[in-house]
């Protein structure tokens, strides 16, 4: 049977794209053929979706005339896995592999196939994630929309050029981790003075989620945002003393870089 959207990877972000998707209404299981290897995932899988097509190979006979391929697998194995696409004959690719270009990726192709690459993040497993697209040389503004409509399901999407992803990688692509690092520091800091620590993580994870809606719905600046906060001599003030003289900002500035670095040399 054929299907409109094989997904090459049933990983974490391959199973959220194909959650979000589902939830969407954009495919249906049926329409979508998941490729895995490892049988424990299959078997996962086909708990959450009984229609869902599952191969550990594709073949042939899953190919139509409009079968995309999205490719979540890790970046070793990317150019293996768009090659395997391709050689079957699927329209175009998606690739939400960290740091392997569309040129890479198109030189592995039969022929000149849309590539079109894209750095989601793991909020993506609870619809709120956020993707930057950008296309490879063959891509058309239809094909753009069709990526973007697609990420839609689990979040919002950006258009950029290909040459910024790297510094996306490092980012929002890695930017989830530096903020689950924070609201494990404020929950043993809770705890440190003096908090039950069930308590402490609610007000953590309470405060991060209310200060990002803050961040995100009102039309202040987060400078701006951050100067309501912040009373002169008042506590706040001398909290934002000791980050500063720790070089709390400048760390998370070498973080993001560090992370777009080796982005970078992931495609080298």
């Amino acid at each position: 049977m054929t299907a409109e959207l094989i997904i090459v990877g049933g990983g974490r972000m391959g199973t959220a794209l194909l959650e979000g998707i589902i939830a969407s209404g954009k495919l249906g299981a049926a329409q979508i053929l998941v490729v895995e290897p490892d049988p424990e995932r299959r078997a996962m899988l086909r708990l959450a979706h009984d229609e869902l097509q599952l191969v550990d190979s594709p073949e042939l006979g899953h190919v139509g005339p409009s079968t995309s391929a999205l490719i979540a697998v890790k970046p070793e194995v990317a150019e293996a896995a768009t090659r395997l696409a391709g050689g079957l004959g699927v329209r175009r690719i998606l690739s939400v592999v960290a740091g392997i270009s569309a040129a890479r990726l198109e030189g592995t192709l039969p022929g000149p196939l849309p590539v079109v690459r894209a750095m989601p993040n793991t909020p993506a497993l609870v619809g709120a994630g956020v993707t930057v697209i950008s296309g490879g040389s063959h891509v058309t503004k239809d094909d753009l929309d069709w990526a973007e409509d697609l990420l839609r399901a689990v979040g919002t999407v950006v258009r950029l050029p290909e040459k910024h992803l790297d510094a996306v990688t490092g980012l929002s692509g890695s930017g989830p981790a530096y903020v689950f690092m924070m609201a494990e520091a404020l929950i043993e800091a809770g705890v440190t003075a003096g908090l039950p620590r069930e308590i402490a993580r609610v007000l953590a994870t309470e405060t991060i989620l209310g200060a990002g809606r803050l961040l995100v719905e009102s039309d202040e600046s987060p400078e701006e945002l951050r100067a309501m906060v912040t009373s002169p001599g008042g506590t706040t003030a001398a909290a934002l003393r000791s980050l500063e003289a720790r070089s709390v900002r400048s760390a998370y500035i070498e973080a993001v870089l560090t992370a777009a670095e080796r982005s970078r040399s992931l495609g080298r």
